[in-house]
């Protein structure tokens, strides 16, 4: 019985984070198609306020916990978080939905090389290589003829150093402490920096049509707070390394649906950039430990095969 019910539970975790990623996978498209119509900061506001109002209903047993230590580390990592769905958003703005969601992937490389700067744990020759293959998928997706950079791409990839330097900041305030409340903190704080730098730079948008309504909705509702709770729910039951290849997806699907669903031709240029930058964090995530249990496992059988004979 209980190993039915490990395997039901094994399943649903890696059905979650498949989920996940394909939501996210969605959200360049909706947030594209928002952008033409709603200013940037503005959606961001409604974003991250709805998402921490959500997620309050889930930690409403822990506010007893808050301290000040609860609202440093919540509030650094809004910040952060902010900072870096900004520059993502104008940079969404600037380029097309499958190029936005593929450098953004870069975070995954960049990870080890802030952690290092943090703690001087050194990356390995996976999280080096993965850098070089990167570099060279970056390029062959953002740099012109003339080898400038689109402003978009750029902004993108800045974005993506944000993404990293938050992902090394959560391991540092996470420990010990509620996730959810943590998370609630973090997003009210993303949410009340949205609504004071959009309120300083545009009019409020008075003309929101329904359909952008609805799109603001989902980015709330299901691209960020359902999205938070399924990634739990999965990373719960899911091994660290399926986790990895799993969330290496979302910007194969975010630019699947950029082609289903913006009508984007991708170049061949674009495909090989592409191809790159999932190899190159592919192998920084995995490590590509799969081949090593797959050769492991054939030494084995091979020492059996030996000692049988």
């Amino acid at each position: 019985m209980a190993k039915n019910t490990d395997k039901k539970n094994a399943f649903l975790g890696r059905a979650a984070m498949l989920a996940t990623t394909l939501i996210w996978g969605t959200s360049f498209v909706v947030l594209k198609n928002t952008l033409d119509a709603v200013p940037t900061l503005y959606i961001l506001a409604f974003r991250f306020s709805g998402a921490a109002i959500l997620i309050l209903l889930f930690a409403l047993k822990d506010l007893k916990k808050i301290d000040k230590d609860y609202i440093l580390g919540g509030v650094i990592l809004g910040a952060m978080l902010f900072v870096a769905y900004t520059l993502q958003t104008y940079g969404l703005y600037y380029t097309t939905p499958s190029k936005n969601a593929f450098l953004t992937t870069t975070y995954c490389v960049i990870v080890p090389f802030i952690y290092w700067i943090m703690t001087k744990k050194r990356p390995d020759i996976y999280n080096i290589s993965a850098a070089m293959i990167c570099l060279i998928g970056v390029g062959f997706v953002s740099l012109k003829n003339d080898y400038s950079i689109e402003l978009g791409d750029f902004l993108t990839l800045c974005c993506g150093f944000f993404y990293a330097l938050h992902i090394v900041m959560t391991t540092k305030y996470i420990n010990g402490r509620s996730v959810a409340l943590l998370t609630m903190i973090e997003f009210a704080t993303a949410g009340l920096l949205a609504w004071i730098f959009a309120l300083l730079t545009a009019p409020f948008p008075n003309d929101i049509s329904t359909g952008n309504i609805w799109s603001i909705v989902y980015l709330c509702v299901m691209c960020t707070a359902a999205c938070y709770m399924l990634q739990n729910f999965g990373q719960k039951y899911t091994p660290p390394s399926t986790v990895a290849v799993i969330m290496t997806l979302e910007s194969v699907f975010g630019a699947v649906f950029s082609v289903i669903l913006y009508d984007e031709v991708l170049t061949a240029k674009l495909i090989a950039g592409f191809i790159l930058i999932f190899a190159a964090v592919f192998i920084c995530e995995t490590k590509l430990s799969f081949i090593k249990r797959g050769s492991k496992t054939k030494k084995t059988a091979k020492s059996l095969v030996d000692s049988e004979t």
